[in-house]
């Protein structure tokens, strides 16, 4: 009997080791599923809210933010919401919150949202807006240069036409500061450069039926027109159909704005006519990421990215196609 206890208390202090190992391979195994290089409860959690668009600027946005989301995906987890009205995306934001975002990219669309968004920034989430200013004490934003755009669009149509000549404006009253920036940026640079240029002013939308629609009667009522500032790429591709239309040959530069690959498309294949884009693409909200990265990480951030607009024609456009874009 005692060398039966003797035989197992032998066994037993031999398989303490074995089992001290197995549990630790255990928990080492559990602490390289944590942190795997870095782990997502390592991450930093970082939410999108974007507006529900199928095609077009507003559809690229979710598009190019979920791409650079990718692009941080050992730094970041992400979570991307898309909604169609301001309940919507309110409702969002707080299912967010719930998972634990400790900051926000936003692109509120629509008026209503700025309690909601004070509501996460009291909270202590960091908020960056795209493109979109806000009345929210906290929040950070990035946006495109309205007003450049209109710079860079009366510059391109000097150096293509020279200080004299007929321009006509296309401008989006419904658009509010967007069209008011660019056209003010426009006027003041034609005044300043090209102060004998004749400018007519009419109004439309920034849709392609629009520009095609009032850009023809737009052509009846004017025998002469040298160029066009279009603030945006679907309303010039109306205007640019008005012109073929027409058999009009005497337009010489239509500028656009925004960055539609379609529109990058039509820039060589029109040898009679300077067609330019001053970008203001929706790829900007990749920053707009990377801000709130920085601000997580404790970094400095400035309150306001404004940044540049890019002019693209048939130069350059090659640097621009993104076959993958929805815009």
């Amino acid at each position: 009997m005692k060398k039966s206890l003797s035989v197992l208390a032998v066994l037993l202090l031999m398989l303490v080791p074995l089992l001290s190992a197995c549990n630790s391979e255990t928990q080492n195994a559990d602490s390289s599923n944590d942190s795997g290089g870095k782990s997502s409860s390592k991450k930093h959690k970082i939410g999108i809210l974007a507006p529900a668009v199928t095609h077009g600027w507003v559809a690229a946005v979710a598009y190019h933010a979920e791409a650079r989301a990718k692009e941080l995906s050992d730094e970041i987890d992400y979570k991307i919401q898309t909604s169609s009205d301001a309940q919507e995306m309110t409702s969002q934001l707080d299912d967010l919150m719930t998972w634990g975002a400790e900051a926000i990219v936003a692109f509120p669309q629509w008026e209503g949202m700025e309690v909601p968004i004070q509501t996460a920034l009291d909270a202590g989430i960091k908020v960056v807006n795209f493109d979109i200013e806000i009345d929210a004490d906290g929040v950070y934003r990035v946006s495109g240069d309205n007003e450049g755009m209109g710079v860079e669009g009366a510059k391109y149509i000097i150096d293509k036409i020279g200080t004299e000549g007929n321009v006509v404006v296309l401008e989006v009253p419904s658009s509010g500061s967007v069209s008011k920036l660019r056209k003010q940026g426009f006027m003041d640079t034609m005044e300043e450069m090209a102060p004998d240029m004749e400018i007519s002013t009419y109004a439309t939308q920034f849709t392609r039926e629009d520009g095609l629609k009032d850009f023809a009667d737009i052509l009846t009522s004017n025998k002469k027109i040298d160029a066009v500032y279009s603030m945006d790429d679907e309303t010039s591709i109306g205007v640019l159909q008005a012109i073929s239309e027409a058999g009009r040959d005497d337009i010489k530069v239509v500028t656009g704005g925004g960055g539609m690959q379609e529109y990058f498309k039509m820039m060589p294949e029109n040898e009679d006519i300077w067609i330019q884009s001053a970008l203001y693409s929706p790829a900007m909200v990749k920053d707009a990421v990377d801000v709130s990265l920085k601000l997580l990480n404790g970094e400095d951030a400035d309150e306001v990215t404004i940044i540049p607009t890019t002019v693209v024609d048939r130069d350059n456009y090659e640097e621009f196609i993104d076959e993958e874009s929805p815009y």
